[in-house]
């Protein structure tokens, strides 16, 4: 029984071992969109934040001139968040954030702190201790590039809107501004998120295309924008970057 009960202990040692070599970050890594995002640095200094404030940090980056590169979101033990930074240097991010929740009850832990309780005492286990289920919690973490100012400055998302009398959804004018980067043309010009943003030059804005569109024809040149915020019409006028 004795020998019975050390290997057993043997085994789930070796398990845990395997897979902490394992960097589950890296093997749940998606890039976003497939968009290829580099750092502008050959070589960043990459920085790791551990936070639980979601989107607010969305925000932040995008606010701040960073794009995202990927993401990694799975479900496991206690894994240590330097995992997660050492997959962001192999890739070259600039900043990767990491968050994780309690997912799951039943520890691993409990379990290995009673393997080397037993160990300092008789060395002795019940093997029905060593089936419990392992404590989980999900991870995710997103990595996160600095990139060049850009022409204008804004992120858009085009929303939709069910209609009262039907299930039919209805695009709604526009597109809105989900983040302004700070020092841009477009901070300059007084927008901000939340506004609504409807014309360029002259050209309404309905897809995120057009107004790369609009933005790529006119660089360097001062254009007229019109945008809605609080169900008001608002027009202003931004210096576009030439680049």
């Amino acid at each position: 029984m004795m020998k019975k009960m050390l290997c057993v202990a043997l085994v789930t040692f070796c398990i845990q071992t395997v897979q902490a070599a394992e960097n589950l970050y890296e093997k749940n890594y998606k890039e976003q969109n497939n968009s290829n995002l580099q750092s502008m640095q050959a070589n960043p200094d990459t920085k790791m934040y551990v936070s639980n404030h979601f989107d607010d940090d969305n925000i932040s980056m995008l606010e701040s001139g960073y794009d995202m590169m990927g993401s990694s979101g799975f479900e496991a033990g206690s894994i240590a968040p330097d995992l997660a930074l050492e997959h962001a240097k192999s890739i070259k991010a600039d900043v990767v954030l990491v968050y994780s929740k309690y997912a799951s009850k039943k520890s691993s832990l409990s379990t290995l702190q009673t393997i080397k309780e037993a160990a300092k005492t008789t060395g002795e286990i019940d093997e029905d201790v060593l089936k419990g289920d392992e404590e989980q919690y999900k991870y995710y973490a997103s990595y996160w590039a600095k990139l060049s100012m850009p022409l204008l400055g804004l992120h858009v998302i085009k929303l939709k809107h069910r209609e009262k009398d039907s299930n039919e959804m209805i695009e709604d004018d526009g597109l809105k501004v989900l983040a302004v980067i700070k020092g841009s043309s477009a901070a300059k010009a007084g927008l901000k998120r939340g506004d609504v943003l409807l014309k360029i030059a002259g050209v309404e804005i309905q897809t995120p295309a057009q107004l790369s569109q609009a933005v790529g024809k006119n660089k360097g040149k001062e254009v007229k924008i019109s945008y809605e915020r609080n169900d008001r019409l608002v027009e202003t006028s931004a210096k576009l970057i030439a680049q």
